[in-house]
């Protein structure tokens, strides 16, 4: 029996890249599978509903049980829709795994409010919906369940030409904390998972050059997507985690907001003088993480 028999997962944005390579691997681990995907470009334009409907071929040709939906999650509608679809194709629904994503990426001075507000609609404001979705169900089924939320590297150390995307992934770790506080008195646990992989949406990226699928595999990804599904991790709750690698080694390892130990002065606030004196003491001396030292497995 699979860690994963008997349950119900959606997984958004599943018909290409990670969001496939979670798919599938859940469907082995026995869930049964709405594979969610517009089908659109990456910038978020058009629609092409056979991208999902292929990766249900392949999970029904294995063996496993999916249905496809073309709903948008950046619509109310669409992922009620989704959701229904869920319940009302397998009776429940235990696992959301929100990965859609799209990107319009531009520096700042250049960037439009078209290109900031579609990305927030389908990063942001889908994590929103989807959560929120798949929360209510779940406490009403009365058993609990697991929410996965994506976010990203571009959010949690920065990425030139990404502000409106940075934007929304970085908000996802903190939504992730606080959806995790809330649903956690149900049950529900929510996690933040964080792909580095080599897909479509980043195949250009500069941090990436000379990089392979193989070497930046998302299937490296569904690994821990199944475990967090999992009874494995079931005392597990708001954790925020990156895996990747491939045929360059892998990794998987946990991100935590941190605070140095800081400038201290027991009475009275400190002033401008004294802040600037102590600077060293309020400033980490080692520098962010960068793209390339997640490359990096020793």
């Amino acid at each position: 029996m699979g860690l994963l028999e008997g349950k119900v997962a959606i997984v958004t944005g599943a018909g290409r890249g990670v969001g496939r390579a979670e798919a599938m691997a859940m469907a082995k681990a026995g869930a049964k599978i709405v594979v969610n995907d517009l089908g659109g470009d990456r910038d978020g334009t058009g629609a092409h509903a056979p991208v999902a409907d292929a990766v249900v071929g392949e999970i029904e040709a294995a063996g496993g049980r999916a249905v496809a939906d073309h709903s948008d999650v950046g619509s109310l509608e669409g992922v009620d829709r989704m959701v229904w679809t869920a319940l009302n194709r397998f009776g429940r629904l235990d696992i959301m795994v929100h990965n859609a994503g799209i990107l319009r990426d531009k520096t700042l001075l250049n960037m439009t409010e078209d290109d900031w507000d579609l990305v927030q609609k389908v990063h942001a404001k889908g994590t929103f919906f989807c959560t929120r979705a798949a929360g209510r169900a779940m406490k009403t089924q009365g058993d609990g369940g697991v929410i996965m939320n994506t976010t990203s590297l571009t959010g949690l150390v920065g990425n030139f030409g990404q502000s409106n995307y940075s934007f929304a992934k970085s908000g996802v770790y903190g939504f992730t904390k606080t959806a995790a506080l809330e649903l956690g008195r149900y049950g529900i646990r929510v996690h933040a998972i964080c792909p580095n992989a080599y897909t479509r949406m980043t195949a250009d990226l500069p941090a990436l050059k000379g990089v392979t699928e193989e070497m930046l595999d998302p299937a490296t990804l569904a690994a821990l997507v199944v475990f967090l599904a999992s009874d494995l991790a079931k005392e597990l709750n708001g954790r925020v985690l990156l895996a990747h690698g491939g045929t360059i080694g892998a990794m998987v390892t946990e991100f935590k907001m941190k605070m140095f130990d800081g400038y201290i002065k027991k009475a009275g606030a400190p002033t401008t003088k004294e802040i600037a004196e102590n600077i060293d003491k309020v400033l980490f001396s080692d520098p962010d993480l960068d793209m390339m030292a997640c490359l990096k497995f020793n």
